[in-house]
């Protein structure tokens, strides 16, 4: 069903571990849903989308707004997840960088003059 190029890239332009994450992200919101009993009309309603857009949320669809995932998160109780995935104290790659910008040595600056003369 995924139509991928030679070049690694879905049909829509995407990269594929960004296809295959939304689709694990779509899979898992759809356990989660069957997990807590939430038929897909009463999930659609409490996100106040249609049940075809929460289908093609729980098949991870790229199309559907980002906005549209973490209300159906919210709904699931699982929206606390969303708001680690860019945390900086997670972020093992950007303080290895930052760390190797931190100066040798830290020097006092010196006063600057008044001008008195």
């Amino acid at each position: 069903m995924d139509k991928t190029p030679s070049n690694g890239r879905s049909a829509l332009g995407l990269p594929l571990p960004v296809t295959r994450a939304l689709r694990k992200l779509g899979h898992d919101i759809r356990d989660a849903r069957r997990r807590r009993r939430i038929p897909v009309a009463v999930a659609a309603e409490r996100a106040s989308i249609s049940k075809t857009t929460l289908l093609k949320v729980e098949r991870g669809d790229p199309g559907v707004l980002a906005g549209t995932y973490a209300t159906v998160l919210f709904v699931l109780g699982l929206l606390d997840k969303l708001s680690d995935v860019a945390d900086p104290g997670r972020d093992t790659v950007g303080l290895q960088l930052e760390e190797e910008q931190l100066p040798q040595r830290i020097r006092r600056s010196r006063p600057k003059p008044t001008g008195d003369r």
